[in-house]
């Protein structure tokens, strides 16, 4: 059964749920093995100083939980490291709590006229009752782009990466800009090329900090590589049998890289031109 998102406890609440318990942005796992984060109640749930419900996954109730300190017989670990650890749809569902209480923390105030907010529940927001302004979980679009031409990809590390890890172009949407105005204009500030023949391949929820990847192919239509200062530290073409470390399969990085090798060894550029698993751009 698929994970079924929901703001408001059904009426009558499973005995098991996934507690997804997080203490600042590290998620907790039990330091020993155990079905991990699937209870009736946690020992520590009293102690949550934020508790949201997300909704159903296989038929179990699912929350979020915000703890003060790390109970014992528990480990807080970077949420990246956690989510690599957990099944897909666990995995999934930690991103999704870890955004619902950074924003539940940090809407705690109006930003409008500093009032303490409300949450709501009808709906997952907070309201202000002085002047009406209400605030939702932010989603910030960011685009990522993989640029190739015959036989080649182009790869990129900025100075954060992991030594060695190189993946496909990113950046974030501006305001009033298209995903397409987006991609042409981070491919030519990062590395200065032109892409032509853009195609949408897939999107991923990324809670670093809120992101929503939306991934596409770009076909190189001109320009030498020269990378940006301060945002990327080296550039290069790879060949498709001579890549340097790329992302996991975690991340959509990991699937765009791969998948379009795959398609572009299978069947050269026209495979490379039908594009991902979406739709044209």
């Amino acid at each position: 059964m698929p994970f079924v998102p929901a703001h408001q406890l059904p009426p009558e609440p499973t005995r098991l749920g996934w507690h997804f318990a997080f203490v600042g942005k590290d998620l907790l796992l039990p330091l020993r093995e155990a079905p991990p984060l699937l209870a009736a109640t946690p020992g520590f749930g009293d102690a949550a100083s934020g508790r949201h419900y997300l909704g159903q996954l296989d038929g179990l109730d699912c929350w979020a939980l915000l703890l003060p300190a790390v109970p014992a017989g528990w480990q807080a670990l970077p949420l990246r490291a956690a989510m690599m650890q957990l099944p897909p749809a666990q995995s999934a569902l930690a991103a999704r709590a870890a955004q619902v209480l950074e924003w539940d923390r940090s809407h705690r105030f109006c930003g409008v006229c500093g009032s303490a907010t409300l949450l709501q529940p009808q709906e997952r927001s907070r309201l202000c009752p002085a002047c009406g302004h209400a605030a939702y979980p932010r989603v910030s679009p960011a685009m990522m782009a993989l640029v190739w031409r015959p036989g080649e990809l182009l790869l990129a590390r900025g100075p954060h990466f992991a030594p060695g890890m190189y993946s496909a172009l990113a950046g974030f949407v501006e305001p009033g800009e298209s995903l397409e105005d987006c991609v042409a204009r981070e491919v030519a500030e990062e590395v200065g090329v032109r892409v032509t023949n853009l195609q949408y391949y897939g999107s991923q929820s990324w809670p670093f900090p809120h992101s929503l990847m939306l991934a596409f192919t770009a076909q190189w239509d001109g320009g030498e590589i020269v990378p940006q200062p301060g945002e990327i530290e080296h550039a290069a073409w790879y060949a498709l049998d001579a890549l340097p470390d790329i992302p996991p399969r975690f991340s959509i990085a990991g699937h765009l890289i791969r998948d379009l090798v795959a398609r572009m060894q299978a069947g050269g550029v026209e495979a490379a031109q039908a594009g991902g698993p979406g739709c044209q751009a």
